[in-house]
């Protein structure tokens, strides 16, 4: 299986970052519930070998094209957000290390791997995967864009996908009423 989970979320990160269209810089944010993989209950079955094949997968991906992974930590943690420090030189840091029942199982994966990591309560993420309905839009930029992904499954979890884009400030109608005056 584990082979098999890591074939899977490589398939879906190279088609995630086409339809993204992701430019090496971008912060990809990530929740995850290993336990929506294995076939349980979010937040119910932890699993730190499933977080380690996943993460390895989305990890070597964002490194090789240039990327920076922001790991959302889990509830108990207010998903906070694990990210390397050179993506967020200047963020305020909160002080915690995610545990796997206590931030998650991937979130302790990326503490653990990521060369100068640092928790901060809140990121703008350029695009994000969310991993069995752990909900990551909190921490996406305006506008997000839901992508129609073929690959729609980890394991047993659910996969949904956003990018995101500038704001359309004015529109139509600003337009509109500037040729009146």
């Amino acid at each position: 299986m584990t082979n098999e989970l890591y074939m899977q979320t490589k398939e879906l990160m190279e088609e995630f970052y086409e339809k993204a269209n992701l430019k090496a810089g971008n912060i990809v944010v990530v929740g995850c519930s290993t336990s929506e993989i294995i076939g349980s209950k979010i937040g119910t079955n932890s699993n730190p070998e499933t977080a380690e094949t996943v993460f390895r997968a989305i990890y070597d991906f964002t490194k090789e094209n240039g990327l920076y992974l922001a790991a959302q930590c889990c509830e108990h943690l207010n998903r906070a957000i694990i990210i390397e420090k050179a993506a967020v030189p200047f963020a305020e840091t909160v002080n915690v290390v995610p545990q796997p029942k206590a931030g998650g199982s991937f979130a302790t994966r990326a503490y653990k791997h990521f060369e100068s990591p640092v928790a901060v309560e809140e990121i703008k993420a350029d695009a994000g995967i969310d991993i069995g309905l752990t909900l990551i839009g909190m921490h996406l930029k305006k506008v997000a864009v839901p992508l129609r992904l073929e690959h729609k499954m980890i394991g047993n979890a659910l996969v949904t996908a956003a990018r995101t884009r500038p704001k359309f400030i004015g529109g139509v109608r600003a337009v509109y009423n500037q040729e009146l005056l």
